[in-house]
């Protein structure tokens, strides 16, 4: 009531349940969606600045009009008419009774509330309609939360949003168990496709221009595994276009196609696996390969390890022995912090233990200062030792920041990940090429705490 965001002053949820999961344990009833594009131009409709909602006069003027409003009455006729309960959300008052008095044109039933209704009215309404005395309840923002009619069996959108909250807000009215009922419809008649409107196919994953005919969350799940795989095919083949025009790309039986870095400096140098984890976090993650990130906590060589281990994100804190004491390896046993089977969550969990420790800010920000400084002689002493005479890295062509980011890839097993490389490469071409020796891992260590240091 303070007129505060919760974002201001509520550090992270610490737990979590979406309708998907609560309708898998059956608290809620099974939901089908359908959608139906009235093609209705928002282009020139306002968005407010303290909701990031459609101001809702100028959203009326251009819902509120006979042929919107008829297009949702056939629909209802022909996708739910036999329903016994429709709760249909609009946009205003003028909207309520214009499609209200539509639907009553057709035979049908309907009643309406609104901010403008006495409590008695709206008591008795609510009253008749929890008892089925009537088919088709219209309101606007009368019963988007904190309303309890577990009877209702068909939610009619009739309004677009822009608000992830208010769409599964309206969305959860007809969620609710109720004897005898099966499931509940969703029919989400979407305006348009742009001006950043959410609709059912977005609450769940996918593209909004996905159409919904009498989809089920079985349905929905495979839909949005089926486009996650075109996506990322679409994704691989971009990539293996991208490799086409710079590295040789061999063609292995099956029609898979991998990708060839010319050297080790390639690879090491790629940086694009690191602005994915970057988007997430504050830190300075390192892309190690596709089941691996690493972040250096202490100019000691303390890290934080996030692995793919056996479909799950696992985060490790390594710590390293300090160097007066004797040991084969040159860090503790590895700590397991936690796992989590998304990728977000763990991230996120990771960075809190971070926070939480107190590490130096300035050694594990993305944004630090430093990073952004030319790198040292020592690291580029280090990174051109392995680089042709002709490729040397120099102070103008590389940051301090990147130098690290690079050096990080070299200590956590890039260098054994482009040898295995080569060895597939050189098996499939049948063509076997040499292989650069390989550096031992304590000298990688001494070498990365040097830059560090410096």
């Amino acid at each position: 009531m303070d007129g505060v965001a919760l974002g201001s002053v509520i550090d992270s949820i610490v737990f979590h349940k979406d309708l998907v999961e609560m309708i898998d344990a059956e608290y809620l009833t099974s939901l089908i969606f359908t959608t139906v594009e009235m093609q209705t131009d928002l282009s020139e409709v306002r968005v407010s600045k303290s909701s990031s909602d459609f101001e809702i006069s100028a959203l009326s003027s251009a819902v509120n009009v006979p042929q919107s409003n008829e297009l949702v009455v056939r629909t209802w006729l022909a996708r739910a008419k036999d329903r016994r309960s429709t709760l249909v959300f609009c946009v205003d008052v003028g909207h309520v009774v214009n499609l209200t008095a539509t639907f009553r044109a057709h035979g049908i039933e309907a009643h309406f509330v609104t901010n403008k209704s006495s409590k008695k009215e709206r008591a008795e309404k609510l009253t008749a309609f929890k008892k089925r005395e009537f088919p088709v309840l219209v309101n606007c923002g009368i019963y988007t939360e904190g309303t309890d009619v577990p009877n209702i069996d068909c939610v009619l959108l009739a309004r677009p949003t822009r608000s992830q909250g208010l769409l599964s807000q309206m969305i959860g009215r007809g969620a609710r168990l109720f004897p005898g009922k099966e499931n509940c419809h969703v029919i989400d008649m979407v305006a348009s496709l742009q001006q950043g409107v959410v609709c059912t196919p977005t609450l769940f994953g996918l593209d909004s221009s996905e159409t919904l005919e009498n989809a089920d969350l079985d349905k929905l799940r495979a839909m949005r595994k089926e486009r996650e795989q075109e996506k990322q095919l679409q994704e691989y083949i971009n990539t293996a276009k991208a490799a086409d025009n710079n590295t040789e790309a061999n063609q292995l039986r099956g029609n898979v196609v991998m990708t060839d870095y010319d050297s080790i400096n390639d690879l090491v140098g790629d940086s694009s696996g690191d602005q994915q984890i970057r988007k997430l976090s504050p830190f300075a993650w390192v892309h190690i390969n596709s089941r691996r990130y690493v972040l250096n906590c202490r100019s000691e060589g303390d890290y934080l390890s996030l692995e793919k281990e056996k479909g799950s994100w696992t985060v490790k804190y390594l710590k390293r022995i300090p160097l007066r004491r004797k040991s084969k390896s040159p860090f503790m046993t590895p700590r397991t912090l936690f796992s989590s089977e998304d990728f977000k969550h763990a991230v996120h969990g990771a960075d809190t233990f971070v926070k939480n420790q107190g590490f130096p800010r300035v050694g594990v920000l993305k944004s630090a200062s430093w990073r952004r400084y030319p790198a040292t002689e020592k690291q580029l002493a280090f990174l051109n030792s392995f680089r042709d005479s002709s490729n040397q890295l120099t102070e103008a062509t590389t940051t301090k920041g990147r130098a690290a980011d690079m050096i990080t890839r070299f200590k956590h097993g890039a260098r054994g990940l482009y040898n295995k490389s080569k060895r597939e490469n050189a098996k499939a071409n049948q063509a076997p090429k040499s292989s650069e020796s390989d550096l031992p891992l304590w000298d990688l260590d001494r070498a990365y705490a040097e830059s560090e240091r410096a």
